[in-house]
């Protein structure tokens, strides 16, 4: 199990309030059509937390009843919030998602107060990483916010999961270099590689140019076909294929629920192979595609269908 830290997983980034519309298909431009169905909900802490993991978030929201009701959910959740700082000088960000019947999503982020979150803010949140085994960050904050949180994590010896999502236009290669894992989708893995990843083969070719750029893991998440694996320990990337006979009903989230599992299981399972914990991952993330919403398709401990830590 994980070493005797306060905290498994500190997801530094994005307090994003998904705003999801269900939808028999996505409106033409200039068209009004009718929803079938409207949900909010949350992210990578959240699911690392209904896993049972001890997990605390970093980051910034609006002074506005999003804001509010974020940082409260989080606090029902177990979540410490200490360092969730509050602004007045921007909203709380939101997702706008569309799904069609089909369960695939369409996403507008806007990211608000999260792109007020400093490195100021991440030395006042410096005992929150240092009590950490494991930090998470994505790419809707600042880039160089989230180099600090990686160069900061390292500095404490704690292993970073980078996720780069959204990808932004202008990525800075140097947030490869310093993560230990990177853990992007294949468009993103197309932007940083600049190579089409669009076949388990062509994702073997782009995970070894990731860790020709410094990464020490690289997972790329395949959607329906699974994730292709390289590390240093085993630079030969291999293929992990995700449960079979899914009843696909709403893909949005189901990243942050491999990520956020992938987390707690970086934390807690230091035995357990990197090939494991990433198929355990890809499980957790077909139970959530079966369900509506981000939040609340999220699956606790007790509803997995296996032992998680086990």
């Amino acid at each position: 199990m994980g070493d005797k830290k306060q905290f498994d997983v500190c997801v530094i980034g994005s307090c994003n309030v998904d705003l999801i519309s269900y939808v028999d298909r996505t409106p033409k431009i200039g068209e009004t059509i009718e929803g079938n169905k409207f949900e909010k909900g949350a992210n990578q802490c959240v699911a690392s937390a209904k896993l049972g993991g001890n997990v605390a978030m970093i980051g910034k929201v609006g002074n506005d009843v999003f804001g509010q009701e974020y940082v409260s959910n989080l606090k029902e959740l177990g979540i410490n919030t200490d360092h969730v700082y509050v602004t007045p000088d921007a909203a709380t960000g939101v997702a706008p998602i569309i799904v069609d019947k089909e369960g695939r999503n369409s996403i507008i982020v806007i990211l608000g107060a999260n792109l007020l979150l400093s490195g100021e803010d991440l030395i006042k949140a410096e005992n929150i990483i240092r009590q950490s085994n494991v930090v998470v960050c994505q790419c809707e904050i600042k880039q160089e916010t989230v180099l600090k949180a990686l160069e900061m994590a390292r500095k404490f010896s704690v292993t970073s999961i980078l996720n780069p999502a959204p990808m932004p236009t202008n990525f800075n290669r140097d947030l490869v270099k310093m993560c230990d894992i990177i853990c992007p989708n294949q468009h993103e893995a197309e932007a940083i590689c600049g190579v089409k990843v669009e076949t388990i083969e062509e994702a073997y070719k782009a995970c070894k140019l990731l860790l020709d750029a410094g990464s020490k893991i690289a997972i790329i998440t395949m959607g329906e076909h699974g994730a292709v694996i390289a590390s240093e320990d085993q630079p030969e990337p291999f293929h992990v294929e995700p449960p079979s006979n899914i009843n696909v009903y709403d893909t949005t989230g189901a990243g942050d629920a491999f990520v956020g599992t992938l987390a707690v299981l970086m934390a807690r399972c230091k035995t357990m192979s990197l090939k494991e914990k990433v198929r355990r991952a890809c499980a957790v993330a077909s139970v959530s595609v079966q369900r509506a919403g981000t939040q609340t398709s999220f699956p606790k401990y007790d509803e997995l269908p296996f032992k998680l830590f086990e």
